[in-house]
């Protein structure tokens, strides 16, 4: 008989990605942080950056080769504004690319705001054993995310399959 599987709490980065907002106003980057929290995970760190391709690039390359981190939230940059820039800074440090994460969200997010949908380009990866979710910058959509993506994703608990697993350092791949 296998034994079923518990709760394993991980360790989350939350980087906020915005020209206009300051630590104070960032509201997405709390509800990320505050929602983690409570459903049981640690906060590892926490930034706030400007839309610059070179600079949300070295914060999570630096968390992705750290054993510390296993999850990175990135909220903000993922629209299609000029200076919108979280996903050309990211897909190129993806070891695989989550296909369907974007996807899911998108479909989500139709029944909250419409075809304005289209216009997110959330995307997610895993890069070194490190699963990397790129959000949208409102806190709706982050909201959104969390509760019916990532916390379940996120959840060794959740049936058939989850993230858990592929987050384990030190385990073959």
């Amino acid at each position: 008989m296998s034994k079923a599987a518990e709760f394993e709490p991980l360790d989350v980065a939350v980087l906020t990605v915005s020209d206009t907002r300051t630590r104070a106003e960032d509201t997405s980057g709390d509800y990320l942080a505050q929602a983690l929290a409570a459903a049981g995970h640690r906060l590892a760190a926490r930034e706030l950056v400007p839309d610059d391709v070179y600079r949300i690039r070295a914060v999570v390359s630096q968390w992705i080769a750290d054993p510390a981190v296993q999850v990175v939230l990135v909220t903000g940059g993922t629209g299609f504004s000029g200076r919108d820039s979280t996903p050309e800074a990211l897909l190129p440090l993806f070891d695989k690319v989550v296909e369907g994460f974007g996807e899911l969200f998108r479909h989500l997010s139709l029944a909250e705001i419409g075809t304005a949908t289209l216009q997110s380009r959330a995307v997610a990866g895993l890069a070194n054993r490190t699963a990397i979710f790129c959000l949208p910058g409102s806190t709706g959509a982050c909201r959104l995310a969390w509760e019916r993506i990532l916390a379940p994703q996120l959840d060794a608990r959740t049936a058939p399959c989850n993230f858990v697993q592929h987050l384990r350092r030190g385990e073959s791949r």
